[in-house]
């Protein structure tokens, strides 16, 4: 995707009004930002990708009452591992997923779980921004590197990258989706959906 592409998305998601833009802003880390947010173990059998938007009121249900069980069912028994993967779909879900990213990376998945959990109280609130920035503070982001990371043309750029190599490698449309091995599963299903994607696929 080269840069006019990249800012035709900015645009279509209308982030342009919300903040000044930054060049790059050189306490961002861009590589580390954009590293694959992985949870579980590495020698995994499976992986299960999540496409999502943290405006996304579905999304928010599945981290709140299905991923938990999904953890302690496939992910903290070491039989498949979680990766999330940013499909923002406004300005809001686009500058709150470029602040997660800035979080110590063990940090990264509390901090999306808090923003899900939240979710209706920040993208209600007056100042959706300063809203999310008093969220990022809980993961020791403050207001100058919340800033600096939701301002980060790089940054921004990077999760727009993300979020259009969903739509070519997996044909994403709609959050949230889930590519499971070769299995796909689209919306906040229930936990047995998860499971009959899963098992088979486990051995």
């Amino acid at each position: 995707m080269d840069r006019r592409t990249l800012n035709i998305g900015i645009v279509a998601l209308g982030i342009a009004a919300v903040a000044p833009r930054l060049a790059h802003a050189a306490d961002v880390d861009i590589e580390a930002a954009l590293k694959p947010r992985i949870e579980g173990s590495p020698d995994a059998k499976l992986t299960m990708i999540e496409y999502s938007s943290l405006t996304c009121p579905h999304c928010a249900h599945f981290h709140e009452a299905i991923l938990p069980k999904i953890r302690e069912t496939y992910i903290d028994t070491g039989k498949m591992r979680f990766e999330a993967r940013d499909f923002p779909l406004d300005q809001y879900a686009l500058r709150a997923a470029a602040m997660a990213r800035c979080a110590a990376e063990n940090r990264y998945f509390p901090l999306m779980d808090m923003l899900f959990k939240q979710q209706s109280q920040w993208t209600r609130a007056t100042d959706p921004i300063a809203a999310i920035k008093q969220i990022g503070r809980l993961a020791g982001i403050n207001s100058e590197r919340a800033d600096a990371c939701m301002s980060d043309e790089a940054l921004l750029d990077g999760i727009l990258k993300i979020r259009l190599g969903g739509q070519e490698d997996h044909n994403i449309s709609s959050t949230p989706t889930f590519v499971i091995g070769t299995e796909t599963v689209v919306g906040a299903q229930p936990f047995e959906t998860f499971q009959k994607a899963i098992e088979p696929q486990l051995g």
